[in-house]
């Protein structure tokens, strides 16, 4: 049977799984309220960002692997004018990414989407399908070539686009590919038959073993990835989509991404390759590539750079701020000068 006869919920359309378990982190204190997959991105949440990989039209489910505030990513969901259906698929406890994807194996089925909570990437699903409906298997991954892949789980490809080994966070002597998995595949629900119970890892615990049997495809894209997980790669992020015009409201001035409301920005501020949500007071000041979350104002006079600055925060006239992520509601005194690590200062 192929792949698109297997594709029977709707039409054409599939069950996509978004692995989004983690606090979230190295995104704190921003955080610590609002769960990494509704954080903002331009007009839509990360995971929004996400899941537009694959066209509208071949999405029926989306399924949350979560395991941090579950409640506020449902009720998000049920309050949205989206264009799918949300099942939130809650951890308990930390399950690893083999573990969280197993747990949602009682409402997967057939061939599935999956997708890492944090990637945006310019990847295309379609050649993925294709690939995986002519070498079959149980698994098709979608691949990303870099420099230095000893932070990523790299693959081993054949001349038919056949996965022969696979390997997580290599030591630089292991290394025997810059091809690294983009956290984008293509998969059967066979694969929950090679995963053990309770936590594990699907990186190190079932891609290896799927690889030695011939049953994992990949196939490499071009353009952009980014695991957007951290202040600078969020910040790439906020950049790429403002780039490649990934929005649907709001507008670009200055290279910069404005919602509406505009923000009230003070003639001869200057704002570069940032995110600017509505209701944002930005006084004779410059901001870039930063992203100022809706309700919040800057002073005169202040330098904001590669900063991300939570809802309803307060900074100061001749402020100097540089990498550092404001949480909400935080009010930062004018004449304040920070590189990197988090406002409010931890003690």
């Amino acid at each position: 049977m192929g792949i698109i006869d297997r594709l029977k919920r709707k039409g054409n359309a599939m069950q996509v799984v978004v692995l989004a378990g983690g606090v979230g982190s190295r995104l704190r204190p921003w955080t610590n309220q609002i769960p990494k997959p509704l954080l903002p991105m331009l007009d839509k949440t990360l995971l929004e960002r996400v899941v537009e990989g694959i066209p509208t039209d071949l999405v029926d489910e989306v399924v949350v692997a979560g395991g941090y505030k579950v409640d506020m990513i449902r009720q998000y969901f049920a309050d949205s004018d989206v264009d799918f259906d949300v099942t939130i698929v809650p951890e308990d406890k930390p399950l690893g990414t083999g573990g969280a994807l197993a747990n949602c194996s009682d409402v997967v089925s057939g061939t599935f989407a999956c997708f890492n909570g944090d990637i945006v990437s310019s990847m295309d699903i379609m050649p993925v399908l294709d690939l995986h409906k002519r070498n079959g298997g149980i698994g098709t991954l979608a691949l990303w070539e870099v420099e230095d892949p000893t932070r990523f789980g790299i693959v081993g490809l054949d001349d038919n686009s056949r996965i022969t080994q696979f390997k997580e966070k290599p030591k630089k002597e292991e290394v025997f590919s810059n091809l690294i998995n983009a956290g984008s595949y293509i998969l059967e629900d066979d694969i929950f038959e090679y995963m053990p119970e309770g936590k594990h890892s699907i990186e190190r615990d079932v891609f290896p073993i799927l690889a030695a049997e011939s049953q994992l495809n990949g196939i490499q894209f071009s353009g952009y990835f980014i695991d957007a997980g951290t202040p600078e790669s969020w910040s790439q992020g906020v950049q790429a989509c403002i780039r490649n015009k990934r929005f649907d409201s709001g507008e670009i001035c200055g290279g910069s991404w404005f919602s509406h409301p505009m923000a009230k920005v003070i003639e001869g501020a200057r704002i570069v390759g940032s995110m600017i949500e509505g209701n944002v007071d930005i006084g004779d000041s410059e901001v870039v590539e930063s992203t100022i979350l809706s309700g919040s104002s800057v002073g005169d006079k202040s330098i904001i750079s590669s900063c991300l600055i939570g809802r309803n925060a307060t900074i100061g006239s001749n402020c100097n701020l540089s990498g550092v992520v404001v949480d909400h509601n935080s009010i930062i005194p004018s004449q304040t000068n920070q590189i990197g690590g988090k406002w409010p200062l931890e003690e």
